[in-house]
């Protein structure tokens, strides 16, 4: 029975765990929080610091393989691990490229994959020089997760809001649509593409708010997406699990704004709606088990359920059974005991054939379930 590794216990580490259920495997779980989300559903729970390079160090040294759930693991560890033999979803290369956004975007360029115009700024003085470069986006390179470490700059007044640390000065682009499109790559290169999902965000929060799968998309715009995706998975160069984050224009152009080298918020609907969830494709490609099917078995919307504005302290969840009383509705809770505004508590799924009722429903869910706190 091979023995796998999860570096993060919050609620990806939660739905891995929860997939792997299906297979033969003892599991692996370091989170520096014993009453993390995961911790009681995996087979062995270490207590660490994932960001330490000893901690990460020793926990995968007797492992057959590892994986993430966030990107500030620390690569040095997985790198050491990786030549001794231990095998690391994503390879440790793969986390550093893609953990830096300023690097990020550098390999964007380097293997000819559109995306937006940027600047690089050491310290936010340098702002003061791009100015003209407004409306934009500054974005720090290193730690930004959620919609934090992003701020808006629409003129030369904002400056002060900068980060006084490495960071991207991205100019905004006049978005039509985002979309978000999951791929699968095992040991030998293989692919497996997921379909395409529209994600629709919180202008308040700078988050997901729901998403719809699969995204309306013109055919042409659709193998293109595809195409562009696939090129950025297989610069990466591997195995694992990749959500590509991509904008459309309203000239209908594709940019790539952001991979995750993971499973990801935009695949959560796979869990009900997918033949294979993304959950069960991770493990399907570190165990060395085929590829699963990636098709639909029914369209579907995704809901975020985060912590309401205004709340803070143990958590209470308002709204629930009405909520649950609503037909091809699926409630997924993270374990979180404690809420804030913007965090993610749980998610919701609703299967449809229909797209205005999946829109119709998710408007719903989002006023009816409320996580307030006590």
């Amino acid at each position: 029975m091979q023995k796998i590794g999860i570096l993060g216990g919050g609620q990806l580490g939660r739905m891995l765990l929860q997939a792997s259920a299906n297979y033969p495997v003892e599991t692996f779980l370091m989170e520096n929080d014993p009453g993390c989300p995961a911790a009681h559903l995996c087979h062995h729970f270490v207590e660490g610091d994932i960001t330490k390079y000893e901690d990460v160090y020793n926990f995968g040294k007797g492992l057959d393989a590892m994986t993430i759930e966030i990107e500030s693991v620390n690569e040095e560890a997985l790198l050491q691990l990786e030549e001794m033999g231990v095998r690391v979803y994503p390879r440790p290369s793969a986390l550093s490229t893609i953990k830096n956004k300023i690097l990020q975007k550098q390999f964007y360029l380097e293997y000819d994959i559109p995306t937006g115009s940027f600047y690089v700024t050491e310290n936010q003085s340098e702002l003061h020089h791009h100015a003209g470069f407004f409306p934009a986006l500054h974005k720090i390179a290193k730690g930004g997760y959620d919609g934090r470490g992003v701020v808006a700059m629409n003129s030369p007044a904002d400056i002060d809001l900068g980060f006084d640390e490495p960071a991207l000065l991205e100019k905004k682009i006049d978005i039509r649509k985002e979309i978000s499109i999951i791929i699968a790559v095992n040991d030998s290169g293989e692919m497996a593409v997921y379909p395409p999902v529209e994600m629709i965000f919180d202008p308040i929060l700078n988050m997901l708010n729901y998403q719809l799968s699969p995204a309306q998309l013109e055919e042409k715009i659709l193998w293109k997406i595809e195409a562009i995706a696939t090129r950025v998975v297989k610069n990466l160069q591997s195995p694992g699990i990749f959500a590509v984050e991509m904008f459309i224009d309203q000239d209908k152009n594709i940019w790539v704004n952001e991979t995750a080298p993971r499973v990801h918020n935009s695949g959560h609907h796979t869990i009900e709606a997918n033949y294979s969830s993304q959950f069960d494709m991770l493990w399907r490609i570190m165990l060395g088990y085929p590829l699963g099917n990636t098709k639909h078995i029914m369209p579907a919307a995704m809901v975020n359920v985060v912590g309401a504005i205004g709340y803070y302290g143990p958590a209470r969840l308002v709204g629930l059974d009405a909520v649950l009383g609503i037909e091809n509705v699926f409630v997924h809770l993270y374990g979180k005991k404690i809420t804030k505004p913007g965090r993610k508590m749980g998610h919701v799924t609703i299967l449809s054939n229909d797209r205005q009722e999946l829109v119709h429903i998710s408007h719903t869910i989002k006023q009816l379930l409320q996580v307030i706190s006590e």
